[in-house]
C-alpha cells in the first residue's frame, strides 16, 4: 500500500517458467499488496511454478492472445480490491523494483496512466534494444506524439499502470485481444480525459525473454498508424478532451 492506496501488480505470462521467479522475488512486496499472474494455457509449468511462489494463479483454458490475456489481468486486478495496477511481464525484462515509483506518481492523483518507458535514461537501455526494434520504435513514437497530442519516450513498453477509476471507466474489455491493445487502452483513456506520464525504465533482453516476430512487430507498428490517425482525426474534429481536473 502506498499513500493508503492498495496496490497489484499483475502479470500476462505466456511461457514464462524460467523467469517467473526471479520476477516475483525482486518485486518490492512493502508496498504491493497483491500479485497476481494469469497463465495464457502456456504448455510448460508456468503456472505450476507460479503457484509455487505463493502469489495468486489464474490460467486461461484455451488462448485469449496478449490482449486478451491483459483484459483478464486487470480485471482479476480490480475484482481483488485494487486502487492501482502495474501490469508487469514475467519474463524479467522489465525490472520488477520500477514498480515503486510508477505506483507512487499514480498515488499522488496527479496522473491516471503511467508507461515504464525504455528509452530514456541510460544509454545502454537503449543500445539492449536489438536495432530492427529501436529505429521503428524511435519512428513510430514521433509520430504518435503528433497524433495524440502527448509526448513521451516510448508508447510500445509492455509496463504500464493503471488508477482504478481509469479501469473502471475505460470499456477495456471492448478493445482488441491482440499486442494493439495497451496503446487503445492509451488512447480510450485520452479521449476520456485521463492523464498519462512515465518514468524511465531500464532494460534486459536475454535468451529468456518474450518478443514478438518481425512479421508481428510489422503488423503492430501499422495498426499503431492506424489508431494514431484515426485519433488524430478524432480531435480534429472535436477539439479534443479537457483533461480530469484541469
Amino acid at each position: 500500500m502506498i499513500l493508503g492506496k492498495k496496490v497489484a501488480v499483475t502479470m500476462p505470462a505466456y511461457f514464462a517458467e524460467k523467469t517467473v521467479g526471479k520476477t516475483v522475488a525482486a518485486i518490492p512486496r512493502d508496498i504491493v499488496d497483491t500479485i497476481i499472474l494469469v497463465d495464457d494455457c502456456s504448455k510448460d509449468n508456468t503456472t505450476e511454478t507460479a503457484r509455487a511462489l505463493g502469489i495468486e494463479v489464474f490460467r486461461n483454458e484455451t488462448n485469449k492472445n496478449y490482449g486478451g490475456n491483459v483484459k483478464r489481468c486487470l480485471q482479476e486486478a480490480l475484482d481483488a480490491g485494487a486502487d492501482i495496477v502495474i501490469q508487469l511481464h514475467p519474463d524479467f525484462q522489465y525490472p520488477p523494483g520500477i514498480v515503486a515509483p510508477m505506483a507512487a506518481i499514480l498515488a499522488t492523483g496527479h496522473y491516471d496512466f503511467c508507461l515504464g518507458a525504455r528509452l530514456g535514461g541510460r544509454k545502454d537501455t537503449r543500445v539492449s534494444m536489438p536495432f530492427w526494434r529501436l529505429l521503428p520504435n524511435r519512428i513510430l513514437t514521433h509520430v504518435m506524439d503528433i497524433c495524440l497530442g502527448t509526448k513521451h519516450t516510448e508508447y510500445h513498453t509492455g509496463m504500464r499502470g493503471y488508477t482504478r477509476e481509469m479501469l473502471e471507466t475505460v470499456k477495456f474489455h471492448e478493445l482488441s485481444n491482440h499486442f494493439i491493445f495497451d496503446n487503445e487502452m492509451f488512447i480510450a483513456g485520452l479521449k476520456d480525459g485521463f492523464r498519462s506520464c512515465e518514468v524511465s525504465c531500464p532494460t534486459v533482453y536475454e535468451e529468456d525473454s518474450s518478443s514478438i516476430s518481425f512479421q508481428k512487430a510489422m503488423r503492430y507498428g501499422s495498426e499503431c498508424l492506424k489508431i494514431s490517425f484515426a485519433y488524430l482525426m478524432w480531435r480534429l474534429k472535436t477539439g479534443g478532451v479537457k483533461p480530469r481536473g484541469v
